[in-house]
């Protein structure tokens, strides 16, 4: 069984107003971290920069605005029709906006649903019962 899906879409990197460049960002996605999508961005002269992110909040923000705090995705044009998508990424004070074209995200998402259908990631496991058995074994190395 195939276990990740992976793509590669280019977006618009806004530095301002009067200033944007395209840039190449990985797509992916794990059944072993089924809720979650990564975007990797490439970044002229920086090392690649990935987040990771609720793969349930990228498909909401396809349709409405959606998302609070450090990720916040929307679409650019009203809801009646599909169109780009402005993702914004926070850190602290700084932030990056992104602006991607909706159809390369829904292919990708529709892959993602194909492989795990949204609503059935925790028929993959127990993702809290791995989460503590995890914690607890760190605890118990770093204790000892």
């Amino acid at each position: 069984m195939r276990e990740s899906v992976q793509a590669e879409v280019l977006m618009s990197f806004i530095v301002s107003d009067e200033l944007s460049f395209r840039i190449p960002v990985e797509l992916g996605y794990e059944t072993r971290d089924p809720f979650a999508v990564r975007m990797t961005f490439h970044l002229p002269g920086d090392a690649p920069v990935t987040w990771t992110f609720g793969r349930e909040l990228l498909l909401d923000g396809i349709n409405s605005a959606t998302g609070e705090g450090d990720v916040r995705v929307e679409p650019t044009a009203d809801e009646d029709h599909l169109s780009d998508v402005h993702i914004r990424l926070r850190v602290g004070p700084d932030q990056a906006l992104f602006r991607a074209s909706a159809p390369p995200l829904v292919a990708f998402l529709d892959r993602t649903d194909k492989l795990v259908p949204l609503g059935q990631e925790s028929a993959l496991g127990d993702f809290d019962e791995g989460l503590d058995e995890a914690l607890g074994r760190i605890l118990a190395e770093n204790a000892g």
